[in-house]
């Protein structure tokens, strides 16, 4: 005999597989800052025009996402609304270190936390006179397997069977430089926080297209990035 909690199975695992889609739906056009087009989004999640209007509708509805008048979707002010709150506690005790940092090298500083595969910027800093600007902002993102705030994110947490030597030296020396793996011509430096093991990995990053600048400032990074690591996300 059907009970149910059996009847109700399917109807779960339909609502899950909806908002499954909604949540990537969601994640492409936030990713994508030209906007995706209804069919853009389809052809994305595999499913027809009309599964993808309802559930760009859906979300809409919730002022996470907004339809222009060229027919794409952008990210809209409710998703900014809720991206404000997310690592506020980090964020806000690494801010003035970070400025203060910047102004200091003549150079950006992103703190970087790991997400998934990918290394997300939850703040970043620019020196008040900075005459050269690095495009990358807040909400930006990279895979963890290229640039310096990957490798340090991937040092800040156990090793995996067969790493990148990047990473194994970044854990080692306790900062690891790239160049030009994320942002061309430019230099990175990062250095692993210290987290407790259920907080998600992060990471100080220093942004020059000076070589000189960026491996003269570890120990200024390192400075900083210890004193960072007793705070909470």
């Amino acid at each position: 005999m059907a009970t149910s909690e059996t009847n109700s199975s399917p109807a779960r695992a339909a609502g899950a597989q909806t908002l499954a889609r909604g949540l990537r739906a969601l994640e492409l056009i936030a990713q994508t800052p030209g906007g995706m087009t209804i069919q853009d989004v389809a052809d994305e999640l595999g499913v027809h025009r009309s599964i993808a209007t309802r559930l760009l509708s859906t979300v809409a509805e919730f002022r996470l996402i907004n339809r222009g008048p060229d027919g794409r979707y952008r990210a809209a002010g409710g998703l900014a609304a809720l991206a404000r709150e997310v690592y506020a506690g980090l964020r806000d005790q690494a801010t003035p270190p970070m400025r203060q940092l910047a102004n200091t090298l003549g150079a950006s500083v992103a703190l970087f936390v790991a997400e998934a595969e990918d290394a997300v910027a939850v703040a970043v800093v620019e020196p008040a006179d900075a005459p050269l600007r690095v495009a990358f902002r807040q909400g930006g993102r990279h895979p963890l397997d290229r640039g310096a705030a990957g490798y340090a994110l991937l040092a800040a947490q156990p090793e995996r069977p067969g790493e990148n030597p990047r990473v194994t030296e970044a854990r080692q020396r306790g900062y690891v430089i790239s160049f030009g793996e994320v942002a061309p011509s430019f230099w990175g430096l990062g250095v692993p926080l210290t987290r407790p093991v259920n907080e998600q990995a992060a990471c100080l990053t220093l942004i020059s297209a000076s070589r000189e600048l960026v491996e003269s400032a570890p120990d200024s990074l390192l400075k900083v990035a210890t004193e960072l690591s007793s705070y909470a996300i």
